[in-house]
Parts: structure tokens; sequence; C-alpha cells
């Protein structure tokens, strides 16, 4: 038995602007498109019910193709600092929050952002230890590649001035050589190992939390990357699974396996794709390089507003290839976090010398700075760029005093590569940014910047059915699933994102503003906002 969808904009996605009448869906595919008339009289013994869309619209259901969705969910329970607007807001906050805990309790703060500050400068552990001197906190910084710690957190964490700075991390130090509480990249591992373990049951109930607001934006999937941070691959692993049964909650979660656990995977007879429908494991995650926000990218050419900083390289380039050698060895694809033109380079090289020959896709996630030869590569090979179009409104116009002026033209060129023909797919990178698709597709289409509201770079601006087509068919494609899902065709997933308006027709800075009025997943509504008139 099977349901009929009519009375709305349906749109397939296979060419802009086509659309149906009608979608016959039965056990989670869809089964026919048409006119309404054809396919009520062709499966008229076979509709259990009818779902009439009262003038809104359809699109195949959004994926986030990158995301960190416990994060999320963590976002969502701890302390947001992400729209806080000086670090007198912050400090604020952190003394509210204080005055809730019990000696020895951890304060974790997520998403302060110095860029939205006017006064950017950093706040220092001195400040931190006066709120809070018995407390170990710990505040990761947007970009999550940065984090500030009190002096108890690093006590905890046996972090000294005589601490060497890891491979791939910065310990910052003031000029007479005294740690300053900020610390980058990989160093904010040591002070995560000093953490407490999570319970089982906790990420669970994150996972639960998060997927319930993903839904609400009309998500019906999202590529992840958790398995390392919360206890290792078997505990984050079956915690997805349990929280994301399939039968009390419904939700297409692909994730990505860090290198540190790939082993792990390995030991437990899986691969690529493996899995259950709704949660299955992807491509080897590694870190090329950190963020731009840090200066931490790592670039061709020095930092515009640091000389001398050309980033930092996470793994040097002998471990680099180990890696990505050993992903190889089990015919894994990779999915490399690269936001610097350097790291660009260094990783489509890797690929290059050591290609795939099974058909799974490798990734290069974010790819914000290109240069001419990193660019060539992407169009040589067979990869597939995540971008993240929010991006462009939150880091601009501060970006130009990191890169210059000379660099925007190769930089979040997102309309470039689609035009030399590179595959992308469209993701938040939540909690770094905010998780509605709807935002992203703006982002997209407008490049509006969020802060001072000017448009940047407008020849880069894509049509808003290029901006759906990333969060549909090409984050699909990104996972070697395009003939199954990302667009409303015969033999594709009954997975769909129902708008109250049609995002083709309402004016771009608007489409933030469109409410999702129904999210769902195999056929099955799992979000509803308004019940559909009687």
């Amino acid at each position: 038995m099977g349901v009929l969808w009519f009375g709305g904009n349906i749109y397939t996605m296979e060419k802009e602007g086509l659309a149906v009448e009608a979608v016959y869906t039965e056990a989670g595919i869809i089964k026919a498109i048409g006119t309404y008339e054809k396919l009520y009289h062709t499966y008229a013994t076979s509709v259990e019910r009818e779902e009439n869309l009262h003038g809104r619209t359809m699109l195949p259901g959004l994926v986030d193709s990158h995301l960190h969705i416990i994060g999320h969910g963590e976002k969502l329970l701890r302390l947001d600092l992400s729209q806080m607007k000086s670090a007198t807001e912050v400090v604020e906050a952190l003394k509210n929050r204080t005055e809730n805990l019990t000696e020895g309790e951890w304060l974790i703060g997520e998403g302060w952002n110095e860029n939205q500050w006017e006064d950017p400068s950093i706040i220092h552990k001195n400040v931190l230890d006066e709120i809070s001197p018995n407390n170990p906190m710990m505040l990761s910084r947007v970009c999550r590649h940065a984090i500030l710690a009190n002096s108890k957190a690093m006590e905890l964490a046996g972090v000294t001035e005589k601490t060497p700075d890891p491979q791939g991390g910065i310990i910052v130090r003031d000029d007479q050589g005294q740690t300053t509480g900020y610390l980058l990249d990989t160093a904010q591992e040591l002070i995560k190992e000093a953490m407490p373990d999570v319970a089982q049951d906790y990420l669970e109930q994150v996972i639960k939390i998060a997927t319930n607001d993903l839904m609400s934006k009309g998500l019906v999937g999202g590529h992840s990357e958790d398995l390392n941070y919360y206890g290792g691959f078997l505990k984050t692993f079956g915690a997805f699974n349990r929280a994301i049964d399939g039968k009390d909650r419904k939700f297409k979660a692909h994730l990505l396996v860090h290198h540190e656990v790939m082993r792990n995977m390995i030991a437990e007879g899986l691969g690529y794709l493996a899995g259950t429908e709704y949660v299955e494991l992807g491509a080897v995650k590694i870190f090329s390089d950190g963020a731009l926000g840090g200066r931490t990218a790592w670039l061709t050419e020095e930092y515009a507003d640091e000389r001398g900083n050309k980033g930092v390289a996470i793994h040097n380039q002998k471990d680099l290839e180990r890696l990505v050698m050993e992903a190889r060895e089990h015919g894994l694809p990779i999915a490399v976090h690269t936001i610097g033109d350097q790291a660009v380079d260094a990783i489509t090289s890797l690929i290059k010398k050591h290609p795939l020959s099974n058909g799974a896709r490798d990734r290069i996630i974010h790819g914000q700075i290109l240069n001419e030869h990193s660019l060539k590569m992407l169009k040589e090979l067979p990869v597939v760029v995540d971008i993240q179009p929010s991006f462009v409104a939150s880091d601009f116009p501060w970006v130009i005093d990191r890169i210059g002026n000379e660099r925007l033209a190769l930089s979040y060129a997102w309309k470039t590569l689609l035009d030399e023909g590179v595959k992308c797919a469209g993701g938040s990178d939540a909690p770094i940014e905010e998780v509605s698709p709807l935002l992203g597709i703006e982002a997209a289409v407008t490049r509006r910047s969020s802060i001072d509201h000017k448009v940047y770079r407008p020849e880069e601006c894509l049509s808003v059915f290029e901006a759906v087509k990333l969060y549909t068919s090409g984050s699909a494609y990104a996972i070697n699933q395009e003939e199954t899902r990302g667009k409303i065709l015969p033999g594709f997933t009954s997975d769909f994102t129902i708008l109250e308006e049609d995002i083709f027709q309402v004016a771009p800075e608007s489409i933030h503003a469109i409410n999702v009025s129904m999210t769902v997943i195999d056929g099955e509504i799992v979000y509803q906002n308004t019940p559909s008139p009687k």
C-alpha cells in the first residue's frame, strides 16, 4: 500500500523548472510520477492515503553533506556563545553559567567568534581564571580549530610553559613565553583528552536532539564526522544505531570515519557504505590543515595580515601519504579537510598518485582557497568538493584581511567550480554555522555578508536551481548514491522536503524565511510544522 502526493509544486530536480502533478510512493520508494489522474487510476487499488500539498512546494529531501551531528546536538545543550558581539558579553555569560556548576565540573562553551566583536582580541586565560578558578573551562571557537582554556583545565591536561607544540598544533604563548590559554588545531586535543568520558545514553540523547532539529529544518539526512571523539568507534557507532533505529526514528546518517578509528572499523569487518539504511559508514576523514579564523589554514603564500605565516600542516607530507595509502589498502575513499590552497595541492597530488579503482569517490571538504594549479587538479580528478555556502556570509569581509585581494579570484569560488565541471555538494559544517539548508541556499545565491550585508564577488552567485542541487543530487553523488537519492524520479527513495512557499519564485534574499512544512523520509512524515487543512 502506498501514498499519492499531489496538489503542489513538485520539482523533480532532474532539469531546471521541471515539475510534475503527482508522485506515488510505496515502501519507501517512488514508484511513479505524472499527472494526478493517471496515477490515481493506475494505483487505485494500492493507494492507502492521499497527501494534498495544498499549493506547497515539494523538493527531493535536502541532505547536509558536511556537519557534525553530535556537535550540533551539544551546541543545543551547551552554552552557545556564537551570537555574542563582544568579549564582555561572553564573560557575562560565563559568569552566569558558573553559578550553577558544582566545584570541579567542566564549563563548556561553543561558538565564540572574535571577528564579530568590536575588539577582536582573544580572551586571556587570566580572565577565565577570575571567572572560574576551580572549574575547568573549555570554550570552542566557532571554527572548532581553536579553543580557550583556563588554568584549571590546563593543569588537569598537564599543559605547562614547557609543553612543546604538537605536530599540526600551536599552544599560543605571549612574548615572555607564558601560555595564554589559546590552543590551535591539534593542540586542542591536549585539553580534550583530560575531559571526562561521556556516557552512552548521553550520546544517544544528543543524537536524538540533533536529528529532531535537523528534520525540523527540512533535512532528511546528513554526512557527519563524529566517530573519533566520544569514546571511540564502537561506542559512537553503536549510539547512532540505537538512536536512529529506522523504527522509532528515521534519518539518513552517513558517517565519515576518522583515520584514527579506521582500523577499528576494519576489525569489525565493516567498510565503505556498510551499516543500515539509516546509519552507514563513509570515507576516511583526514585533516590536512586548520582554519582561516585562527590563521592555520595552509596557504601557498603567507597571510596578508601576518607576514611569515603560511598556516599549519596537520601532518607532514610523509605521514599524510601514509594515511592515504592505508585507506587505499582497504579500497576506501578519503574525505580531507582542506581549506588553504597548499592543503588542496598536497592532497590532490596524493589522490592522483594513489587513485581508487573501485568507483568510490574522494572528497575535498571546504576547498575555500584555490589557485590555478589546484583548480586544474580538481577538474582532472574524480573528486567531490564539499562546499559550505554559508561561509561566504560569515567570513566576509574579515577574510579579505587574511588573504588579501589578489587571492579573491579563486576563493569561495563556487560558481567557477561548477562551471569547470567540478562536482560539488552542499553542507553547513554545523555547529560551526547555522544548520538550516535554506540559509545555505540563500548564501550561495546572494553571497551577501551577514556582517556588513554587502555582496561579495557576485559573479560567483549560483542560481537557485544550482544551489538546491548541492543539497540534493550533489550530496547523493558524493556518496555514490546518485541513482537512488536526490531526485524525484521512479526508483528513487521517497525522501522529500516540503516548503510552504515556492523556493524558485520567492525573492532570493527571502529564501531563509521560507517555513518548512514537512520532512518526509521513506514516505513517512517525520516532521510536520502545520497540519494539513481538512
